[in-house]
């Protein structure tokens, strides 16, 4: 077999990075397109000593876990990646995910993995997107079958996947709201009739960057955020009226400024040209401010979801006292607070510990803490803070995708809480830091996945750890 070999592969399941799994004469194939029962012809595109990559030239046989994706721009966008698999099959192959990680890389014996609890709608659940303007507009098959050329324009989407300078134009999608693609439509048009240009990764040089739309599931509130590379009053102004007058939804319109090279959809310097900048939302009983670069999750109903399974799973009492590391802007600590002692939170993030005191503030919670640093330094030798507080009984870690560093891990074994509950959204790296706790002392009692975002291969979990 060579590159470029067309083979007949059965697809078995998903890998867990978008792509599917097949074997040819004992050895893995990674496979792009198609989903589990799949017979498809593929073209070898990679031949490594212990797997091959292919991607599917054709479809044979469609497998019965198959269903019609919604998007006309599925299988070119690649945000929704699974749209084509039953939802149903979706939280089984998620729940395998973690089955899987916890098992090989956390060497668990039959972890007590629960079902994936489901979204409950798989559209139209995201309440914040960030698009990228570009001069380079993906073209279709139907443009490049007739020999289309590619002109400099505004274009305003989401980046094809491997392709970073070139972003597809969306027209519609499903994951936030109906408002949200009608209003990047109209910015793209007002820009366009404007003749703003757009910045360039290679030049450096050009105005648009991204457009930021947030919205309040609960509240009904939506923030518009364009980030540029300079402050253009006057065009701002224009665009602020334009989507006032057409879009009566929104509630704030801000313009976010950074110079930076690197295209980070956030600004060093913000500008406010409608209401007060921010937008607010409910979990459970509590209300957050959420501003342009706040963090916030952005499933919310499933983020309800996902940190009453925190509280059910860390067994609350009033007396309890509990560490929130990787606090953020505060959402756990603030969730809790209503069925314990004290909430200590740890963030090394400034402005997120800044957002956490606020929304304490704004709800009236006079038992949550927040402090800044770094959770080595925190826990080992910064102790003035600790001596004002009792020692925990429950820490809760809500880590990046990295997970926590083995010397965080090492202090928090060290605090010998009762309970740990540990929310991650990498099921590896969390299977990886499970494994040491076990070697602390702590025995892994239960993990449940929770779909925060459906047709992706995306998978939150939520593991309990007791001494």
């Amino acid at each position: 077999m060579k590159k470029g070999d067309i083979i007949n592969l059965t697809i078995e399941s998903l890998s867990g990075d978008g792509r599917t799994i097949s074997h040819l004469e004992g050895c893995v194939v990674f496979v792009t397109g198609g989903v589990p029962g799949d017979v498809v012809l593929a073209r070898l595109i990679k031949l490594k000593k212990n797997y091959f990559e292919a991607v599917t030239e054709k479809i044979v046989t469609l497998s019965s876990l198959r269903t019609e994706p919604r998007c006309k721009h599925f299988g070119v966008c690649g945000g929704c990646r699974w749209q084509d698999l039953a939802y149903e099959a979706q939280l089984g192959y998620k729940q395998q995910l973690v089955t899987d990680a916890f098992t090989h890389i956390g060497s668990f014996e039959k972890p007590d993995i629960l079902p994936t609890m489901r979204c409950g709608d798989p559209y139209w659940y995201r309440n914040k997107m960030e698009y990228t303007f570009s001069n380079y507009r993906w073209l279709t098959q139907v443009e490049l079958t007739k020999d289309t050329t590619q002109e400099q324009e505004v274009a305003l989407g989401l980046h094809i996947p491997g392709r970073y300078y070139k972003v597809l134009n969306i027209d519609e999608c499903f994951l936030q709201s109906e408002l949200s693609p009608a209003i990047l439509r109209k910015v793209r048009d007002e820009c366009r009739a404007l003749g703003l240009t757009v910045y360039s990764t290679k030049t450096h040089t050009g105005y648009l960057r991204h457009l930021v739309i947030r919205d309040g599931k609960r509240t009904g509130e939506c923030m518009v955020n364009l980030v540029t590379t300079y402050s253009d009053e006057k065009s701002m102004v224009h665009l602020t009226n334009v989507l006032r007058r057409e879009f009566s939804g929104i509630t704030t319109v801000v313009n976010n400024i950074t110079d930076r090279k690197s295209m980070v959809a956030q600004g060093e310097s913000e500008i406010i040209y409608y209401g007060n900048g921010a937008i607010t939302e409910k979990l459970g009983n509590y209300t957050f401010r959420i501003s342009a670069n706040s963090f916030f999750q952005t499933n919310t109903l499933q983020a309800e979801r996902l940190y009453s399974i925190v509280k059910d799973f860390a067994d609350l009492k009033h007396s309890d006292v509990v560490y929130d590391l990787y606090c953020g802007t505060g959402t756990i600590a603030i969730f809790l607070s209503d069925a314990v002692e004290q909430v200590i939170g740890i963030d090394i993030v400034e402005s997120a510990r800044t957002d956490a005191e606020k929304n304490a503030e704004l709800n009236g919670i006079s038992n949550c803490f927040f402090y800044l640093g770094d959770l080595k330094e925190k826990l080992t030798r910064e102790t003035d803070w600790q001596s004002k507080h009792p020692p925990p009984s429950v820490v809760v870690l809500d880590p990046p995708r990295s997970g926590v560093h083995p010397k965080g891990l090492e202090q928090v074994v060290n605090l010998r809480p009762d309970r740990i509950v540990y929310v991650s959204c990498n099921p590896g790296t969390q299977a990886r830091d499970a494994k040491l706790l076990a070697l602390g002392g702590y025995q892994l009692i239960k993990v449940q996945p929770v779909d925060m975002f459906p047709h992706t291969d995306h998978v939150e979990t939520v593991a309990l750890f007791r001494i």
